[in-house]
């Protein structure tokens, strides 16, 4: 099948050119399963699950504890970590120090 780039519109060559980028995608993902069925099944042949041999571990996400609470709200905390909530800018910038909202 051959395809005469030369007499196709600008519009018909992106069209072509977004068909091959999924059918591009499409075939590494399949290429990406293929792979790690026939890694799972050879693991297996051996005695492993993939997930042994590869160290893949679940992780479980830990919430942090508050260090900081709202004075005028008790029910806004904040861990110390990430942005600086709205309360604690406003307390800073009135002249408060974090000691002041400390838990």
């Amino acid at each position: 099948m051959a395809i005469d780039l030369d007499k196709m519109s600008e519009k018909e060559l992106q069209d072509l050119r977004l068909r091959i980028d999924q059918a591009m995608a499409s075939l590494k993902d399949r290429r990406r399963a293929e792979a790690r069925a026939a890694a799972e099944r050879a693991a297996a042949d051996m005695g492993f699950s993939l997930d042994e041999l590869v160290g893949a571990q679940k992780k479980t996400a830990r919430k942090s504890a508050p260090k900081y609470r709202n004075p005028e709200d008790p029910r806004q905390t904040w861990t110390g970590k990430g942005r600086q909530p709205g309360w604690i800018k406003d307390g800073l910038n009135s002249g408060k120090t974090l000691d002041d909202f400390a838990i």
